[in-house]
């Protein structure tokens, strides 16, 4: 299938994360991408970050739970062909009310400024958590799925959705990305608990650590993203977006193991390991605090630890022709050396 060429515009909301700085980073390296490109940040120093990255981006400071902050974004565009890449999003929030607020609620600001605008196509990037976990290793989540979240933040992202399928029965050609767990440069500071964990042999692996989990090395979600932007099809479609299989959490821990000793780390063998029991208790603590409205990040991690999640991208593969070039290994070599030039401690 012919790929549409780049928009004159493309706008681009939490464009200061991760994801968001990685596919800024891959404007930058496009010449194909020759538009502009307007990116929605929340303060100045992300915005300094991104020109570092790509010099002529247009940064607006906003908020997506401030519907009035994004009317900047969609300035003049009446006349011009727009996309929007719809990347913003909270995973462990200061509070619990900014998981709708801004996962829902700003999903649902976006979409109705593009509605409103007569943007050419919206890409909005959800998570797998509307759909929860699967119910054995050997099943995958295909590419039509009841939604079954898993509480506040996988609710959270259902709402946005859904919001955005509604903007598509008014109208909107609008279409859904849902990547997992990712990983790759431009990881915020506190993802390097992940590697200090694997290096000091203490990273929790449930039972026999055979748990199914499907990872996208962050390229490969941005190569998604952009078929999902510039691959004519039907409006209110969603794909799911990852590496080419998934991996068990055992091979996760040894793969990243032997990445951080091929960039010459020490690493210590991993002995972490929890009966099934410990994940189960950790998930009831985490249901009863986000019951209460309150969350806490390290034991929301814990009980999830013990779930399969996986995914089939053959739908991707057949739509989008989504091909991920990079599996765990090398993406996780290129995670680490990241981090080192960054002067991010491991």
């Amino acid at each position: 299938m012919t790929l549409r060429s780049a928009p004159d515009v493309t706008i681009v909301t939490g464009a200061g994360g991760w994801f968001g700085t990685a596919l800024i980073a891959a404007f930058a390296g496009r010449s194909a991408r020759t538009g502009e490109v307007r990116a929605l940040v929340t303060g100045a120093d992300d915005a300094d970050r991104l020109r570092m990255v790509l010099p002529s981006v247009s940064a607006v400071v906003g908020d997506v739970r401030d519907a009035a902050s994004l009317t900047p974004l969609f300035a003049g565009v009446n006349d011009r062909s727009v996309d929007v890449i719809h990347a913003a999003g909270v995973i462990h929030p200061v509070t619990f009310a900014d998981f709708d607020a801004v996962n829902a609620e700003g999903a649902r600001a976006v979409a109705e400024l593009a509605l409103a605008t007569g943007v050419r196509r919206m890409v909005h990037v959800s998570s797998n958590s509307p759909f929860g976990t699967n119910t054995h290793p050997g099943d995958h989540f295909r590419n039509v799925e009841p939604y079954a979240p898993y509480y506040g933040y996988g609710t959270s992202k259902m709402r946005g959705e859904l919001a955005v399928l509604d903007a598509v029965s008014r109208g909107l050609d609008a279409v859904i990305v849902r990547p997992p767990w990712f990983y790759g440069p431009h990881q915020p500071p506190r993802q390097t608990t992940f590697f200090k964990m694997v290096r000091a042999g203490r990273f929790p692996v449930f039972g026999r650590g055979d748990q199914q989990r499907s990872m996208v090395y962050v390229d490969n979600l941005v190569d998604g993203v952009i078929l999902a932007e510039l691959t004519p099809t039907a409006p209110g479609l969603g794909w799911w977006i990852a590496d080419a299989r998934p991996y068990t959490v055992t091979e996760i821990v040894e793969t990243v193991g032997r990445a951080l000793v091929d960039e010459g780390f020490s690493v210590s063998k991993n002995k972490l390991r929890f009966p099934d029991m410990v994940g189960r208790m950790a998930e009831r603590a985490d249901a009863l605090l986000q019951s209460r409205d309150r969350y806490n990040q390290q034991i929301h991690v814990l009980g999830e630890m013990n779930k399969n999640i996986a995914c089939d991208i053959s739908v991707a593969r057949a739509e989008l022709g989504y091909a991920p070039e990079i599996e765990l290994y090398e993406g996780m070599r290129a995670s680490i050396r990241w981090c080192v030039e960054q002067g991010f401690e491991l």
